[in-house]
């Protein structure tokens, strides 16, 4: 756990105390001490978003390197191998990702990440579906590992490859920590070079 994902921990549980505060306030007759801790309580907010926001356009994206791990809380993956073979007028990328559990104590699964690959133009390359691919979503024993392999076909004209992991859909908790990938900041990425 990062210093920033204790900062937000900290301003959820002073945000519950300050609304709680506010509402005992103005249930007992004092709207002007509710309504001064409310302005208090918006400024700060205002500040805290700004600072997420400032940050996202400056941190620079996160490129990873072959099994190099990106963890959320104590859930990582990471990339472990890439082969790529000719097939067609396509080359096929077979990707073994691992993925992990860091926690002692408890199962860890994270919910809505998505890998796939991009090229020089933006184009998005999706997996090959396969019915028996480990879900990313897999609830994990502590310290558990598991192996996701998954399938790609690019057109070998596609240049300047990425495997990009990121978060799409669900409740964006990232928009509300600073240094996370949201606002302006794009997923991380591995490049998949000519020789693979």
């Amino acid at each position: 756990m990062s210093a920033f994902d204790i900062l937000f921990l900290l301003l959820v549980l002073l945000t519950v105390i300050a609304l709680l505060a506010a509402l005992w306030f103005a249930a007992s007759g004092q709207s002007r001490r509710a309504l001064t801790l409310l302005r208090r309580w918006s400024i700060g907010a205002a500040g805290y978003f700004t600072l997420i926001i400032v940050v996202s356009l400056f941190l620079p994206r996160r490129q990873l390197r072959l099994g190099e791990a990106d963890c959320f809380d104590d859930w990582c993956i990471s990339v472990d191998e890439v082969h790529r073979t000719p097939s067609g007028e396509n080359f096929r990328y077979d990707i073994k990702t691992r993925i992990f559990s860091r926690a002692s104590r408890v199962e860890q699964r994270e919910k809505n990440l998505a890998v796939y690959v991009t090229d020089r133009e933006g184009n998005r390359f999706d997996p090959v579906p396969a019915r028996d691919a480990t879900p990313f979503d897999a609830l994990l024993a502590p310290s558990e590992t598991a192996i996701a392999t998954r399938r790609f076909k690019v057109p070998m004209t596609a240049q300047d490859l990425k495997l990009v992991i990121a978060h799409e859909g669900g409740f964006p908790i990232a928009w509300f920590i600073v240094g996370y990938e949201s606002w302006f900041r794009k997923p991380t990425f591995l490049p998949l070079g000519p020789a693979v």
